[in-house]
């Protein structure tokens, strides 16, 4: 139940705990048992929702930063990690294999207030050697949800 009750939500977290019950084939009361264990244990961190920022008249970019630096002894990338998340603007920070060590998204009002970010207090930090900054133009698919117009199927109906 625990791995289908997790691929559910992470789809729709306002599904319905009636409608959860029904398709895990469970008593609602067990749903909520397990969705409390779940948040207890820190496998739920979270609840959020998705916003098509565009269909808004908010001015909203965001960037994708990868970083390079020099790992702390002892704590390896942990500590610049959480130097660099403790940041408001910064939305997510992750360790990734490949030529940089970290990638940094972080959201700001304009191209300008994120290339300040990067280049005042990002590249600044003594263990950062490096940056590369990529903004998101648009959005296609994010956390399995696709933006933009659905396609209409164009096929007329036969009686």
């Amino acid at each position: 139940m625990r791995e289908e009750l997790l691929r559910i939500i992470e789809k729709n977290g306002r599904i319905d705990l009636k409608e959860l019950a029904v398709l895990l084939g469970v008593q609602e009361i067990d749903v909520v048992n397990e969705l409390q264990k779940l948040e207890e244990e820190g496998i739920i961190c979270g609840y959020h929702t998705m916003i098509n920022w565009e269909l808004t008249d908010i001015e909203k970019v965001t960037a994708l930063i990868e970083v390079r630096v020099t790992p702390q002894r002892g704590q390896g990338f942990d500590t610049i990690a959480e130097r660099i998340f403790q940041y408001p603007e910064v939305t997510s920070v992750y360790l990734i294999s490949g030529g940089y060590d970290l990638m940094v998204i972080l959201e700001g009002k304009s191209l300008r207030e994120v290339s300040g970010f990067v280049s005042n207090k990002l590249s600044t930090m003594d263990t950062v050697l490096s940056t590369a900054t990529h903004f998101i133009l648009k959005k296609y698919k994010d956390h399995g949800t696709i933006f933009g117009p659905k396609k209409q199927d164009e096929r007329e109906m036969m009686a």
